[in-house]
């Protein structure tokens, strides 16, 4: 993915935390990116818990949010799409879902996001200077037990604009394992994942991108069913 640029910041929500990744690109600090960084992490983890609380409450398992919460922990990630000198466009990044829980996006309003519909459509993302994208990932799929989907979702540049994003990633942390309460269990819905821990299943995850260097192309083939599906 030539296009494709980003870097990632672990617990972005906690300033002591975030300013230890500032003095590694700025060892005398950097207050305004530290500032800037840590507003938008803290605005939009609120918002994250927001959002899957009120999912929570809608399937009736709103007891289980502390917990949800506490399996998670936060990790941002500054992404750079260069534009393509490609008049019909170059993928900045190929279709995938996310593998973590939750993910809240903002971008700079180029567009290039798109989403897969359940029929194979391509639907170009369009939204206002003011909204945050919200994408649930396959680990939430495993923790709600299939009752909501993960977007299949590329980036595809087209144009000479640059394409900007932040997106805060919530992700399940090693040695807790991803389950599903027992109350969305039942003969309608039968159990669909077996309990897994998130950091084990990414590591399998990576080796199993096949890179074919002349053309650029990873191929994913592990996937969430195959990894622990019943």
């Amino acid at each position: 993915m030539p296009l494709f640029e980003s870097t990632g910041i672990n617990d972005a929500p906690i300033l002591e935390h975030l300013k230890k990744f500032t003095k590694l690109m700025w060892p005398q600090e950097n207050e305004v990116f530290s500032k800037t960084i840590h507003s938008f992490s803290k605005i939009t983890s609120e918002l994250d818990q927001m959002i899957r609380r009120m999912v929570l409450e809608s399937f009736g398992v709103e007891e289980d949010y502390d917990d949800l919460i506490n399996l998670t922990k936060y990790h941002l990630r500054l992404i750079k799409y260069n534009p393509s000198e490609n008049e019909n466009g170059d993928i900045g990044i190929n279709p995938h879902t996310d593998k973590n829980m939750t993910s809240v996006l903002f971008d700079n309003q180029m567009d290039g996001l798109e989403i897969q519909t359940k029929v194979g459509e391509w639907i170009t993302v369009k939204i206002s200077p003011k909204s945050f994208i919200f994408l649930i990932g396959d680990s939430f799929l495993a923790w709600i037990n299939g009752r909501l989907q993960p977007p299949v979702h590329p980036v595809t540049m087209r144009g000479n604009r640059v394409r900007y994003s932040l997106v805060l990633f919530s992700v399940p942390k090693g040695k807790h394992l991803v389950q599903s309460p027992k109350e969305l269990l039942d003969k309608d819905h039968p159990l669909l994942f077996n309990p897994f821990d998130y950091q084990e299943f990414i590591t399998t995850y990576a080796s199993s991108i096949k890179v074919t260097s002349s053309t650029l192309n990873c191929k994913r083939k592990m996937k969430l069913e195959k990894y622990c599906g019943v």
